[in-house]
């Protein structure tokens, strides 16, 4: 019930639900104690109010912004709290008392400051944003962008400025229980002042000197770094802040490319989620604004996703545009029609070939190059399994999708049965579960499913951690967690390129990265995750979610993986170790296998997962593990060959493609120059010929 309540109310959980229905029950309670009337009630009801209602924006509640959108948001819930004050001051009986007059006064003006503040507030915040933010773009030897304004200032600024009433409406309470009119006149001075002294604050901060240079100067900026920098390659990214992960995954390529390496992204949600790079990084939230910047000089362009704001690259001509996509599956979104608008799509193998003929979608085969996968490299091959531990088999499913079609993941109706065949497994096998990050977005039954399964993996792993036959290493994994502290300390130290409480203005400003701490972060990462896996024994199972550890550092704990048809199970068959796949929707297995090349080699399981002991018997037993020749023949198929490596085949493919945009440019120029040159010839004809009538009718007239 409490479940339903939580979800009803989006809030996140109990704690929150309770200060919701106390925040919500707070307000009749204020009524009825000013109509009643009774002080001390009033002054308890509303310390609930303004505890509860900080604590639910701390959160950042969800359903805060359900009351914005049922007018019922901060600013009026502030208004109703603060005339049942004055309603129950009138039913004390004190309504002809100068105090009484001075509360209406001071709410009243209060509230009249609340326009000035948040004008001002708003103009810095627009007057502070930048029309493109960057990373690695040195702006401060070419611009003057002053330091921003104190954070406290602009930080949660409507919620400060409103509870300056807490003196007044104190002050109040207390001239109402004491009848001491000095409390009343202090409390109502201390609201004013405050109020206007924030007000104060906040204008000399719209002065010129205090905010960053016009738009347009900071867009002829970036322009002439671009001439002077002249990237060829960028990497084109639209999304969500959710989606920041298929970007994050391409960064590390591009900081090996042979070429100058550029990255454009359209959202500042996704610039701050996005990892570390030493790439320039140039965030253009505006389509005019990309499409006035000068990128004649790029040669290719990469999209990593299929999203409408691709066309303001697209329309650019002079450069050839590549999908490279996040993923190799035999999901739908690999074969998309939209594909078409690429003068080339890359895939790591031949199968991606294949994919794109099978579906006749309209990508030629001509414009198909097979680069494999870059970002797979990180990915340590299977040498059997461990002898000084139990099997680790790790369950990565993907999300529910866009749709209700029960292929789409296993979590709704094989997830469980698998867990508990896992945790229950003889001889014992270590449990890690991975879910996708989306999982729980657009279906409360999958969220619910997926908080099924992590409670599931949370009660056996306290079984097992209370069974005589499982002991660790009590003092080794204090030691690690040490270690992880200490090293996650020196991380955060390191990703801080910039001041974390500075603006977009400054850090645009600031945000060049130290070389000399990036390649520390690097080590330090490596480290971490060395660490981590040691904090905890190994035989414990796992609810692994956030972005470390990272999945391929899960594929490497892993000596088998059960999943779903998504990217995931392509990525994981480089590691060569064995794998299940769920057939959600029971399309049994032949058809399966036809319809999806990456299970070819798989383990394939139903939805009551059954065939798990085939799986386990691979990982334990290389004899039983009849499906190896046929992972190392589907790796070389869905990936590309392992020689030359796909970084070298990344690069050679890019260096081709320039060639061709090269070639294409100077065809234009040269059919140009051709066109002058034949217009200026006929021109030059005409005008002859008419010189040579005026002429000839210049002579006849004389």
């Amino acid at each position: 019930m409490i479940s339903t309540a939580i979800r009803v109310a989006r809030v996140g959980s109990a704690a929150e639900l309770a200060a919701a229905v106390l925040m919500m029950l707070g307000y009749p309670c204020l009524m009825l104690a000013a109509l009643v009337p009774s002080t001390p009630a009033f002054a308890a009801a509303a310390a609930v109010t303004y505890l509860a209602d900080l604590y639910l924006h701390r959160k950042g509640t969800y359903l805060i912004t359900l009351l914005n959108k049922v007018r019922a948001g901060l600013s009026t819930r502030f208004l109703v709290r603060e005339l049942l004050l004055i309603l129950l001051l009138a039913r004390l009986g004190l309504s002809e008392e100068p105090v009484f007059y001075a509360a209406i006064a001071c709410f009243t003006v209060f509230f009249g400051l609340q326009a000035p503040h948040g004008a001002l507030v708003t103009l810095i915040g627009r007057r502070r944003q930048m029309p493109v933010v960057t990373r690695n773009v040195d702006l401060a030897s070419r611009l003057t962008i002053p330091d921003a304004p104190p954070r406290r200032l602009l930080t949660r600024a409507a919620q400060k400025m409103l509870h300056l009433d807490l003196a007044a409406i104190t002050g109040l309470l207390v001239y109402a229980l004491t009848d001491t009119d000095l409390a009343g006149y202090a409390g109502v001075g201390v609201t004013l002042a405050l109020g206007a002294l924030y007000v104060a604050l906040l204008v000399p901060h719209l002065r010129a000197r205090r905010l960053p240079p016009r738009p347009d100067k900071v867009l002829a900026t970036v322009s002439a770094w671009l001439r002077e920098y002249r990237p060829e390659t960028v990497l084109y990214f639209s999304g969500s802040k959710e989606s920041a992960y298929q970007v994050n995954m391409w960064l590390e390529t591009m900081e090996q490319l042979d070429t100058r390496p550029l990255i454009i992204l359209r959202e500042r949600s996704v610039l701050e989620k996005m990892a570390p790079t030493t790439v320039p990084v140039v965030c253009v939230p505006g389509g005019v604004h990309l499409m006035n910047m000068d990128l004649s000089m790029v040669r290719v362009t990469l999209y990593a996703a299929n999203v409408g704001k691709n066309i303001h690259m697209l329309r650019v001509p002079t450069m050839k545009h590549v999908f490279i996509g996040h993923g190799d599956s035999d999901k739908l979104a690999s074969v998309n029609p939209f594909s078409k608008v690429y003068d080339e799509v890359w895939t790591a193998g031949r199968a991606g070939r294949d994919r794109y003929a099978i579906a006749d979608v309209g990508i030629r085969d001509e414009d198909i190059v097979e680069v494999g996968r870059p970002q797979l490299a990180p990915i340590r091959t299977w040498e059997g399994a461990p002898k000084d531990r139990m099997p680790t088999v790790l369950y990565a499913p993907t999300w529910e999708g866009w749709d209700d079609n029960p292929g789409n993941t296993s979590i709704l109706l094989a997830g469980e049965n698998i867990v508990k065949k896992l945790v229950a497994a003889e001889p014992p096998v270590r449990v890690l579960y991975k879910p996708h990050p989306f999982t729980g977005t657009r279906s409360s039954a999958a969220g619910a499913a997926h908080r099924r399964i992590t409670g599931l993996i949370k009660k056996a792993a306290e079984q097992r951690a209370a069974d005589s036959r499982f002991k660790g290493d009590a003092a080794a994994q204090a030691t690690a967690k040490t270690e992880l502290t200490r090293l996650k300390a020196r991380l955060d130290d390191l990703s801080l390129s910039f001041d974390e409480k500075a603006d977009e203005a400054v850090t645009s400003r600031d945000g060049i990265v130290d070389m000399r701490k990036h390649e520390e972060a690097a080590r330090l990462r490596a480290e971490w995750n060395d660490a981590y896996w040691r904090t905890f024994p190994d035989f414990e199972h796992r609810v692994i979610t956030g972005a470390e550890p990272r999945l391929y550092d899960c594929f490497n704990a892993s000596e088998a993986m059960v999943s779903d048809i998504s990217s995931v199970v392509s990525d994981f068959i480089a590691s060569g170790k064995p794998y299940a796949v769920t057939d959600s929707a029971e399309l049994g297995a032949e058809e399966f296998r036809r319809q999806n090349t990456a299970v070819r080699a798989a383990v394939i399981l139903t939805n009551s997962a059954d065939e798990l002991d085939q799986l386990l018997d691979a990982v334990r037993d290389p004899a039983a593990d009849a499906l190896a020749e046929d992972r190392k023949e589907l790796k070389e198929y869905l990936l590309g060959p392992d020689e030359p490596t796909s970084l070298v085949q990344f690069n050679t493919a890019v260096a081709n493609l320039a060639l061709k945009a090269e070639a294409r440019n100077v065809g234009q120029e040269s059919r140009a120059a051709a066109v002058d040159d034949a217009t200026g010839a006929t021109g030059a004809t005409g005008t002859a010929a008419g010189d040579g009538a005026e002429l000839t009718n210049g002579v006849t007239a004389g």
